[in-house]
Order: C-alpha cells, then structure tokens, then sequence
C-alpha cells in the first residue's frame, strides 16, 4: 500500500509504503497474496488491506504530517479483486469509533474473508458459462470490452454464487479493490467506476450501465449488490468524520472516486487522444487513449477515467522482459551494453528476418515456441546470428504491439509514420 501527497504544483510533498509480507507478518502472505493449493485460486485478506491503511496513517501521523492541509483524496486498487460486504457492514462502517483502529470496528463485516484477486485463474467453468450465456466470445466482448477472463470480478462473482450461495446471500454490497478503499475513506459504500468497472465482464461500456443478460448469467440480485457505476472523476462527497476525529483531516476534504491502476497509469501518464505508452515489466503493457474502439477476442477496452465519452485499449504480453533477458543471457553475455551494440549493428528492418519469441504460453496471440522467418518468409529452425537474433526479438515484440493495437481501432496517421 502506498501513499503520496503532493502540493499544488504536483510536487511530493510526502510518500511512504506498508509491506505487506514485512510490515504484517501475521497475515502470513507472499508478495501480499495466498496461492492456494490447487495453484488457481489466489487471494489476499481483506482485513489486511484495512490494517495496512491504519498502518500507513499512524506512520504520517507520528511522522507530522499535516491532514488538516488534504483538500482532496483518491486513489487506485489493483484491478479485478472484489470485497464482498457482509449483510449490517454499512452500519459499522458509518459509526466507526475514533478511539479504534478501523481494523478492529470492520473485522465481522467481509462475507468472505479472503478476497479473489487478479492472479487467480479458477473460474475457466464461469468463463464458459457467461460467454455463452450471451451468445459467444465476441459478442461478450462486444458488450463489455473483453472476451471472459478467469480474473474479471463477474466470473469470480458466479463462483462465490455457485459454490456458496448462503456466502452470496449474506452480502449487501460487493465492491472492487478499488471502491472498497475509496469506502473506508468515505464512511459508506463507494459506487464502482466506469473505468474500473470495465474490467469485471458485467458493464456495458458503451452504455455505462450493467449488462442484464451479465448480470443475470453471473448470479441473482447481482445488480442491487453492485449499487450504480459513476465516471472516474466524480466527487462522492466529504471525508467520513471518523478520519477528522482520529487524525486532523479537515470535514470538507472530498473523496474523489478511486480507480483501477491499469486507468489510474493512462491518467498518471496525462495520455491524450493518438497517444500511446507501453510498460516494459515481466509482462509488457499497452494502454492507449481511443475515440473508437473495436472490441476483440484479445486485449481489453475499457472506459476512459479522464474522458467518459472516450476509450482506453489495454494489451498485456505475457514474454516481457524476461524474454528479453533470457534472450540477452544467451546471445550477449548477460549484458545490456552488449545486447544494445548488437541491435545498433543491424539494420532496422533486419534484412527482413523477424523473430516471434515465446517461452511461456502468450496471452496475445494465444500462442508458445520460438518461431523464426527469414526474408522470403521461410520458417527457420535454427538460430539467427546472436546480432540478427537480439534485433528479431526487438522489433517482432514491437510489432506485435503495434498490430493487436490496430486490431482495437488503433489508427497510425501518415504522419506518425513520416515523423
């Protein structure tokens, strides 16, 4: 969990983070998570979420820091994970003492104490059933932005229903990670955002509403449990006094509606209409901003957090950076400086040799194996030279990048190219 405050001028004034593993040793997780025995359900607990917010609060208090100054509060959860609120909970919630830690007031109030996060791959069943529900992969897509995926909250959603339906009927409210902490802040349930709502196979993305056929294949009265989603900007109202009492805030700092952090980076990055920004990490992520998407069977569109009218493309590759590292082990030594003179030495266009690399299967294309063509489009079996080798990786990932994200509506205009 991190924080930041920054002035004004957008200069930090103050950060500081909780680790979960270290900072919360009793939960017992790993990298914050619990990966359960059958390796497709992972989890984190909810409670620990709520106490590494204590934590981190304590830590500015004793530190100085000045809550009266806070005009304004938001922030990003990790997207797909879902808190599902316990029949009573908006009760304690709004009637939290003071004296407490928040912890220790909200600890009966999760219906289910360890929530489902974006790691878990334990829903494929879910994922069939939705689909076609609503008559196929493409015309889910269609509808919410995104073909079914094991992560997306509907599919987890349908699981709790199918497995326990006493669980799902002692739940009033069910928010995502993000809304979930934009209701602790704000002393009541936090409605779900457009942009982050986008991510859960239930809301129709043009409309900006939930999708009945969704809803009604995921679970019943799933739409009163989700409460009605707002755009990404929205002020939901005043801090709760609990955070005035406790730590100084002033009564009209205003909670702004929270975020996924895949939203929260196009914002973050100030993206506008044409660009685009590519995270290089062990998977690589493509996000764009886009005035008219065409949803497909890979990638994901989502609804803009700065723009309610526009879209955001999202695209992950799973063989990121450590293709490129394994890449760079066996054709450079292990080094950077050397892979980097490698590529520099080959023409770009690579005398037409192209590379398309996946050592674990890929999210997109569905596809694994190293697969090589030479210039009369030949399929190579061996290596390419290390320096031919090391420029095919390069510029097929990019590529790739480049051709799903046209496949989204993506439009290269003739001056892109020229420039």
């Amino acid at each position: 969990l991190k924080v930041i405050a920054i002035d004004e001028q957008l200069r930090v004034i103050y950060e500081d983070n909780v680790h979960f593993d270290k900072d919360l040793p009793e939960f017992k997780t790993q990298g914050g998570v619990y990966i359960h025995s059958d390796r497709l359900t992972v989890t984190s607990p909810v409670l620990m979420w709520v106490k590494a917010l204590d934590l981190i609060l304590e830590k500015m208090k004793s530190s100085g820091f000045n809550f009266s100054q806070v005009r304004a509060l938001s922030g990003a959860g990790q997207q797909h994970g879902s808190v599902y609120w316990k029949k009573g909970s908006i009760q304690i919630l709004k009637n939290a003492s003071s004296e407490l830690p928040l912890h220790q007031s909200l600890k009966a109030c999760f219906s289910v104490s360890n929530s489902p996060i974006w790691m878990d791959s334990s829903t494929a069943s879910q994922c069939s059933a939705l689909e076609k529900a609503v008559g196929g992969a493409q015309h889910l897509a269609s509808i919410t932005g995104s073909r079914a995926y094991e992560r997306f909250t509907g599919n987890q959603i349908a699981k709790i229903y199918s497995q326990n339906p006493e669980v799902y009927m002692q739940t009033e409210r069910i928010s995502l990670v993000s809304s979930f902490a934009a209701s602790l802040f704000l002393g009541a349930y936090a409605p779900i955002d457009y942009s982050d709502g986008s991510g859960m196979n239930l809301l129709q993305i043009w409309e900006k509403v939930w999708s009945v056929s969704c809803l009604d294949a995921c679970a019943p009265g799933l739409e009163e449990k989700l409460g009605c989603p707002v755009p990404s900007h929205s002020v939901l109202g005043p801090i709760s006094p609990y955070y005035s009492q406790r730590y100084g805030f002033s009564p009209d700092c205003k909670i702004v509606a929270f975020t996924g952090d895949n939203p929260a980076s196009l914002a973050g990055m100030r993206l506008q209409e044409g660009d685009i920004a590519i995270s290089l990490g062990t998977s690589d992520t493509l996000f764009l901003w886009i005035q008219e998407p065409t949803p497909a069977l890979e990638g994901h569109i989502l609804c803009n957090p700065v723009d309610s009218q526009t879209y955001m493309a999202l695209l992950c590759f799973k063989n990121g950076s450590l293709m490129r590292e394994r890449i760079r082990d066996d054709c450079a030594s292990g080094s950077w400086d050397e892979f980097s003179k490698a590529l520099s030495s080959t023409v770009a266009g690579n005398n037409g040799n192209l590379g398309f690399y996946f050592d674990v299967m890929e999210i997109t294309p569905e596809a694994v194996g190293i697969h090589r063509f030479n210039k009369d489009n030949q399929k190579v079996v061996s290596d390419f030279p290390k320096e031919v080798e090391i420029r095919a990786l390069i510029e097929g990932q990019f590529m790739a990048k480049r051709i799903h994200a046209e496949k989204l509506g993506y439009k290269v205009s003739k001056y892109d190219e020229k420039a």
